[in-house]
């Protein structure tokens, strides 16, 4: 998949999955590759990634055919050129509260190169030349913008937000909206559940893909889906490798007959 393929997918509703990418080891994407994704997501907001270890990723991910969508550390466009110039297929912003922030990422991401004051023109519905509009257009279908809403205010904005141009997905922050809206980590709680099903509602009426990057059970993922989720992103490479490694571990203690307090005991004396 390429970058307008899945912006061409999230556009027209289908359904796409992804996991979040920790790890930087070059044995890592050959072994994702062969996974079932259709894209991959790097979080450089609360991953510790420098700028050539990130472009390295984006630059294999994308050979691999898995368009690598990187969440910035803020809904900064500056940030936002940064990694695109590096290799990102997309851009994730987070916690997106206003248009104006919207706005500002899609001068960064889709009317690319264009800075400044010719920039700004253009954002307040100033034509550009054909010429440079063909351009822009066929570079801006190979980057995606996705903005994070995980907030109560970000609801409230979230009509204005679904009409900036050029947005091609939100994603819900399931740990920052349930935060906000004073239900923290209550997953099951139907204020919780109602505010996931009205943005995936929302976006999908505005012909965008709605998203949720979420790391519990099957079940509780399969119900994002059912309420309209278009994009999920599983988990992550790290908390996958925990969960495996110990529900192993047990299983091969408990099949060899070896108690879990003894096995403790011998693991402090090593």
């Amino acid at each position: 998949m390429t970058a307008s393929d899945l912006s061409a997918a999230l556009h027209a509703g289908r359904q796409v999955f992804g996991t979040l990418i920790v790890s930087p080891s070059p044995r890592w994407p050959e072994v994702v590759r062969g996974c079932g994704l259709d894209f991959v997501f790097i979080d450089t907001e609360h991953i510790a990634l420098d700028r050539a270890e990130l472009s390295w990723m984006c630059q294999t991910y994308s050979a691999l055919g898995l368009p690598p969508l990187v969440r910035i550390p803020a809904p900064d466009p500056y940030a936002a050129t940064m990694v695109l110039d590096g290799g990102a297929a997309g851009v994730i912003a987070p916690y997106v509260e206003t248009v104006e922030q919207v706005q500002a990422l899609r001068g960064a991401v889709k009317l690319r190169p264009i800075k400044g004051q010719r920039l700004q023109q253009m954002l307040e519905g100033g034509t550009p030349e054909a010429e440079l509009s063909n351009y822009m257009q066929q570079g801006a279908a190979n980057r995606l913008l996705i903005v994070n809403i995980e907030s109560v205010p970000a609801i409230a904005a979230l009509d204005e937000i679904l009409r900036v141009p050029g947005l091609d997905a939100v994603l819900i922050g399931p740990h920052d909206l349930s935060c906000s809206l004073g239900i923290p980590e209550q997953w099951d709680h139907p204020e919780f559940l109602a505010a996931c099903e009205t943005i995936f509602r929302k976006a999908r009426a505005a012909g965008i893909g709605a998203g949720i990057h979420f790391w519990g059970d099957v079940t509780q993922q399969v119900r994002f889906l059912k309420l309209g989720a278009s994009m999920l992103i599983h988990s992550a490479d790290i908390s996958l490798f925990q969960k495996h490694l110990r529900l192993e571990l047990e299983a091969i203690r408990q099949t060899a007959g070896i108690a879990a307090d003894a096995s403790a005991s011998t693991t402090a004396l090593i």
